[in-house]
């Protein structure tokens, strides 16, 4: 690993953990709550813990001044929600586009198992290549999305098509791995057991609380480096608060009812 990379890798973590905030939904979902004025929201959230934030390299004037010193992750593809299909994500910037952007990662998604996984594929291993050159971080947020997907009514089976994502993501030159948890920690340890890559977790579909922080604790318990979690975070109504609460479990090793003691949060 080069001097520059090392270095890069702990602007956006803490001790080879990770607690990033994406809020590139602003492309896919328009200005939805928590993103309208998101000068505020990143502001709370890095206030809270956040080792980094994560959004489209246009919003870059918007996150340094709010950004309270932690790291930048510019997200490089992307789709709309009423666009003909959410899963056809398309390259919407370069590995130049975010060092001009003041970002010290790169992220990129890649729908493992759809009709549009060939060409994100060869796209990935493009944009990894073109970052090595800088030695500039790839998050690679690689999901098991498809007809033969399998899903958490079958954890087992969901976690091992999670696993064959996850590998790709390390096949292709990746830094940090990030997919969905699979529903347990004993199904997901074999997630994180398919690469020797940091594996963290998306936050999926705003839940409660308590939902949020143990999702995160077992995630955590199976070997996960931490999450890249944006809705459950930006959209909650008080974003410093849960973000304190998903760092103690991350940084701290809480348990879900005292991490929400110490966020002051609700754990029911």
């Amino acid at each position: 690993m080069s001097a520059g990379l090392a270095a890069r890798l702990e602007r956006i973590g803490t001790g080879g953990k990770f607690l990033i905030v994406p809020m590139d939904h602003g492309i896919t979902l328009g200005p939805v709550t928590g993103l309208a004025d998101i000068e505020s929201t990143i502001d709370a959230v890095t206030r809270g813990g956040a080792d980094a934030v994560l959004t489209q390299k246009g919003i870059a004037p918007r996150v340094h001044p709010n950004k309270n010193g932690a790291g930048y992750i510019v997200h490089v593809n992307g789709s709309t929600s009423i666009g003909p299909d959410e899963m056809d994500k398309r390259v919407t910037g370069t590995v130049t586009d975010a060092i001009r952007a003041g970002a010290d990662a790169v992220s990129f998604h890649i729908n493992v198992g759809s009709e549009y996984e060939p060409k994100q594929l060869s796209q990935l291993g493009e944009l990894t290549t073109a970052a090595a050159e800088y030695g500039m971080p790839v998050l690679a947020m690689t999901y098991a999305r498809g007809h033969d997907v399998r899903d958490t009514d079958d954890p087992e089976g969901f976690a091992e098509d999670l696993a064959h994502a996850t590998r790709l993501g390390e096949e292709l030159g990746a830094d940090v791995i990030k997919t969905a948890y699979s529903g347990t920690p004993d199904s997901f340890e074999q997630v994180v057991e398919a690469t020797r890559l940091p594996v963290v977790i998306a936050g999926g579909s705003k839940g409660t609380d308590e939902q949020t922080l143990s999702m995160v604790r077992g995630a955590m318990d199976a070997g996960a480096a931490g999450v890249s979690m944006g809705r459950s975070i930006f959209q909650h109504e008080d974003p410093e608060a849960i973000t304190k609460g998903v760092a103690s479990v991350i940084h701290d090793g809480a348990d879900a009812p005292e991490a929400a003691q110490k966020a002051g949060l609700s754990a029911d």
